[in-house]
C-alpha cells in the first residue's frame, strides 16, 4: 500500500526531482513498448536495467540532443547508477516492482554520459 505521496518521498529523499522522476517513467514506457510492442498497457511486463538506461538515452537523445547530459545533470542525473537509484527509491515505496534476481548493481556502468550524449553521437 502506498502511504506518502511521490512528491513528498522524493522531498524527504532529497537527491531527485519529480520532473526526473517523471522523464525516467516516460523512457520505461518508451521500453516497454520498444521491447514488447504488442503488450497491452495494463499486463505488467519486465525491462533489464540495462534496457531501461538504454531507453532512457534514446528519448533523452530525442528530446534534446546534445543538451540531453545537460537537462539530466540539472535533474541531479549524471550516471545510470542514479537511473537505478531513482527506480529502487520508486520499488521501497510500493510505486514499481522488482524481480527476484534484479539488483540496483544491474544500473551500474551501463554508459558514459560523456561520450552518450555527446554531439557526436549524431553523427
Amino acid at each position: 500500500m502506498i502511504e506518502k505521496s511521490l512528491s513528498t518521498i522524493l522531498k524527504e529523499d532529497g537527491r531527485y526531482s519529480l520532473p526526473a522522476v517523471n522523464f525516467l517513467r516516460e523512457g520505461l514506457d518508451y521500453t516497454i513498448k520498444k521491447y514488447y510492442p504488442d503488450a497491452e498497457s495494463l499486463t505488467p511486463t519486465h525491462v533489464s536495467g540495462y534496457q531501461l538506461c538504454i531507453g532512457i538515452r534514446e528519448v533523452a537523445l530525442a528530446r534534446w540532443g546534445y543538451m540531453a547530459k545537460y537537462v539530466l545533470g540539472y535533474w541531479n542525473i549524471t550516471t545510470t547508477r542514479d537511473f537505478g537509484e531513482i527506480v529502487y527509491l520508486l520499488i521501497e515505496h510500493e510505486f514499481m516492482r522488482r524481480n527476484d534476481d534484479d539488483s540496483i548493481d544491474d544500473f551500474d556502468d551501463i554508459y558514459d554520459f560523456d561520450v552518450a550524449f555527446t554531439e557526436d553521437t549524431f553523427k
